[in-house]
């Protein structure tokens, strides 16, 4: 981890970089895998899948014994756990609903919205080296509150299927369309649709640089993404009221997610900087991921700023995936933030509560995209529809009004449409 003290204003861009890869070289591997499984469904399905991750499911889809037996696999402190985090998720984002929003904007007319579920979504979870079975909490959750009439998952299985912990989730969740199948093809079969794998409106979730260049591309066959997303990234804010020993082990738990993660800390005490390098190099030591961790450290910093306001601005510059602040001027650095995905407050509220079973959600955006975008929340399952309602009173009050815009527009059809109305109230 690179220690900065100070830094100019002129340097604050490149300093704020992520890590991130270039895509040219994958855009046409993505164009490749789309086509096939647009012309071919399963089949190129299957042929990817043992080309990219060298095995093939004897079925896509997961039977439905599969996830009922899910809960008999796991521990029940594990099962207790999931339970736990399910019902804290279920009931924030359940709190997220909003009434529709009704007004008379004049006499005789009414306008009001209304949220309706959008009906088919996907979502994404990554396996590899840590199979995220709390993020089908995070998206079946608030997929499931929506009311989304269609929810399809796909993850790509180890060499003994789908783990459990997914597959529990999945079933606790709803979730009965579970295909095992990752990577390009994965979001290509989302976009598409094949023999057994239903085409969605919208996929949702995080993944290697492979699935996020293929979530960009569904873009262009109408199908919409939660967010552009890269390699996971946390910042804390500490001063000397933080606790050195904490403040490394958040840092530590991002670097593990992988090797082009980043972790960045921004101190207002010098002594605090030196603390936490010292506890990075001691704790890492006892990490079974250290060696992911210690590569992400790589494209790390820590920066001390020696004015409280600089280093509020260089945080919201950064506009971070994750935010911690463990600050005695919460005032400054919690209501003066503008730029983040997730915030967390304290010595005691380690960013993995949010990961985990806090109940907000952790797909977040990432690589500047706070300044923004929004995190996945029930409101990115639903879309808003205006309606309106107008009476002969109101249109013989707004009418005129609209005459005269689109008579200044050049728009003769759109006048005529209020125009006849009128002279038909007009004349009796």
């Amino acid at each position: 981890m690179k220690f900065i003290s100070n830094p100019d204003r002129s340097t604050w861009q490149a300093l704020t970089q992520r890590p991130t890869a270039d895509f040219s070289s994958i855009e046409p591997i993505v164009d490749e895998v789309f086509a096939a499984v647009r012309s071919n469904g399963d089949a190129a399905v299957r042929e990817y899948s043992q080309k990219f991750d060298a095995y093939t499911p004897d079925q896509l889809m997961v039977d439905a014994q599969a996830l009922a037996n899910a809960k008999s696999e796991l521990s029940a402190e594990l099962v207790a756990a999931i339970d736990v985090a399910y019902e804290n998720i279920y009931r924030f984002h359940k709190a997220q609903k909003t009434a529709p929003v009704r007004l008379d904007t004049q006499e005789g007319v009414s306008c009001w919205q209304e949220k309706k579920p959008i009906e088919k979504v996907g979502i994404y979870i990554p396996g590899g080296t840590a199979p995220l079975f709390s993020t089908v909490l995070m998206l079946a959750i608030p997929a499931q509150l929506a009311g989304c009439s269609q929810i399809v998952l796909c993850t790509p299985p180890n060499k003994a299927g789908i783990p459990a912990a997914i597959r529990y989730a999945a079933q606790k969740c709803g979730v009965t369309l579970v295909a095992q199948i990752g990577g390009i093809q994965a979001i290509a079969a989302l976009t598409f649709g094949t023999e057994s794998i239903p085409k969605v409106y919208k996929i949702f979730g995080p993944g290697n640089q492979f699935v996020t260049v293929a979530k960009q591309k569904a873009t262009q066959y109408q199908t919409a993404i939660d967010m552009p997303a890269g390699p996971s990234e946390l910042l804390v804010v500490a001063d000397s009221t933080a606790t050195s020993a904490y403040v490394a082990a958040d840092l530590l738990s991002q670097a593990e997610h992988g090797k082009d993660s980043q972790v960045i800390l921004v101190t207002t005490t010098k002594e605090m900087g030196e603390l936490v390098k010292a506890e990075l190099d001691k704790q890492l030591l006892a990490l079974p991921r250290k060696e992911i961790a210690a590569a992400a450290l790589e494209n790390s910093l820590a920066v001390y700023f020696d004015n409280e306001q600089v280093a509020l601005d260089f945080i919201n510059e950064y506009g971070p995936e994750h935010y911690i602040a463990c600050v005695e001027n919460e005032t400054l650095f919690i209501d003066g933030i503008i730029n983040a995905g997730s915030v967390f407050i304290g010595n005691y509220t380690p960013e993995s509560a949010g990961d985990y079973a806090s109940g907000t959600n952790h797909t977040l955006p990432t690589n500047g995209y706070t300044k923004q975008y929004s995190g996945v929340n029930l409101d990115a399952f639903l879309k808003a529809i205006t309606y309106q309602r107008i009476s002969a009173q109101g249109i013989q009050s707004l009418g005129p009004h609209i005459e005269a815009m689109a008579a200044a527009e050049g728009l003769d059809a759109h006048k005529n449409a209020v125009s006849l109305r009128l002279k038909d109230l007009n004349n009796g």
